[in-house]
């Protein structure tokens, strides 16, 4: 238990298909109601940070909430750089204790992507980390990152070819899933999903997961999405949780922070207890 290997936690999910949820926070509060909702889950869980919360708290401090956060933690818990196309980044948080990176070079040619991720992944192994790799864009602005336009999808041979030289951990392929609030129902391509296992068994990043309906999520698990990534419901689930409280206290003229941190990070707890529940997860840490 307490800090491991993400392949120690997706490899598990996969031959057993559930999800593990992967959540994006971006202060203390968030990293410790997260954490606390996979104890209370009895859930692994893969924690992430994004470039933007790397770059406006620092990879030291965060590292430090980190260590402290997880120290005798009763479950299995990961630290994951998410969508990365900075390898300075990558390497700084390498150097301080996260212990798995995506390295999203989606925007460059295949070629390209294809040379630094082997680069990348050499890099990881020196420091026991792992890496998740992609090929394609998906769909959607977080974070700075990313775009609105629908990048091209490569074809299966393409993907496996990419799958098979850098060695990467997860697959991260995109599949009609969009990161932050979906604008229309998403059309999912199940297939694609069950292709690329059926020819190569390595667990599947999920990409975009808030918004998804329960049978979407069931199913796409059920296929070797092993890595459920949550962001916009966690955000939300934050500031919706704090703008009430904030209301309630106007209301009645008190002024407590610590009861408004207290009731967000309750409102994040139940969060992710559902979530965990809802993959499959919960319970997985005992077993």
């Amino acid at each position: 238990m307490g800090v491991v290997s993400l392949s120690s936690i997706v490899d598990r999910a996969f031959d057993q298909r559930y999800g593990v949820p992967a959540i994006n926070v971006f202060n203390d509060l968030t990293l410790e109601g997260v954490l606390a909702g996979a104890v209370q889950a009895q859930s692994p869980v893969i924690v992430q940070t994004s470039v933007k919360t790397v770059r406006t708290i620092g990879a030291p401090v965060l590292a430090s909430m980190w260590r402290a956060m997880t120290a005798g933690i009763e479950v299995p818990v990961a630290l994951h750089l998410d969508h990365c196309p900075d390898r300075s980044v990558v390497t700084e948080c390498l150097e301080n204790g996260w212990n798995s990176v995506l390295f999203d070079a989606s925007e460059l040619p295949v070629e390209e992507n294809l040379r630094q991720t082997i680069e990348v992944v050499a890099e990881a192994r020196r420091y026991g980390a792992h890496v998740e790799g992609e090929i394609e864009a998906i769909t959607g602005v977080e974070d700075d990152h990313g775009s609105d336009e629908e990048g091209t999808r490569q074809s299966l041979d393409v993907s496996l070819d990419f799958i098979d030289q850098t060695k990467i951990d997860v697959f991260a392929p995109s599949i009609g899933n969009a990161h932050g609030s979906y604008k229309s129902t998403p059309v999912i391509d199940f297939d694609r999903v069950r292709d690329i296992v059926e020819a190569r068994s390595i667990p599947i990043a999920l990409h975009g997961g808030s918004g998804l309906s329960s049978e979407q999520f069931q199913k796409l698990i059920a296929l070797g999405c092993a890595k459920v990534n949550i962001s916009t419901s966690l955000k939300e689930t934050y500031m919706k949780s704090t703008l009430g409280f904030l209301k309630s206290a106007e209301a009645a003229n008190k002024w407590d922070p610590p009861s408004l941190f207290a009731a967000t990070q309750a409102e994040v707890i139940e969060l992710v207890v559902a979530l965990a529940t809802e993959f499959g997860s919960a319970g997985k840490a005992s077993k």
